[in-house]
């Protein structure tokens, strides 16, 4: 069951001028930040609120390290702005069946690593009303700051 908004994914071309706007305008802070080189980029994960199920709400802002990574792709054809949006979920293989199950392509077949040890999987934004849409299952243990 989906239980929150995880994150709002935005792709950028500078990641350390974009994160210094959301921090001067919003007063957000960075409580994480990294290198995905599977998905090829370098990421900041900007800490929104926490939730009731635990969890937290965050902005996921993404630079690519390669001009074919899917964002760099991505960049190049729509510039910066909204790339994606997660859903959290406490199980992400099984939510994802369901959601396959009734139609949805689900783009890994098995998920993947994603940000702070999460495990990850991005349903086709073309079944999804033009949203590319994330799932996240959150690494156990609370999310550490690196």
């Amino acid at each position: 069951m989906l239980t929150r908004i995880d994150h709002i994914g935005i792709a950028c071309f500078d990641l350390d001028r974009t994160v210094e706007f959301y921090r001067a305008t919003y007063g957000f802070e960075v409580l994480h930040t990294e290198v995905n080189e599977e998905q090829g980029v370098r990421e900041a994960m900007l800490k929104i609120n926490e939730t009731s199920d635990g969890g937290a709400s965050y902005l996921q802002l993404l630079e690519p390290i390669r001009e074919d990574s899917p964002v760099g792709k991505w960049l190049a054809k729509n510039g910066e702005g909204v790339h994606h949006i997660a859903f959290g979920t406490a199980d992400v293989d099984g939510d994802a069946a369901a959601i396959r199950g009734k139609g949805v392509r689900v783009l890994y077949d098995e998920p993947r690593r994603g940000s702070m040890d999460s495990r990850i999987t991005f349903l086709h934004p073309k079944d999804c009303h033009g949203v590319l849409t994330e799932l996240v299952t959150s690494a156990p243990g609370p999310r550490a700051e690196h």
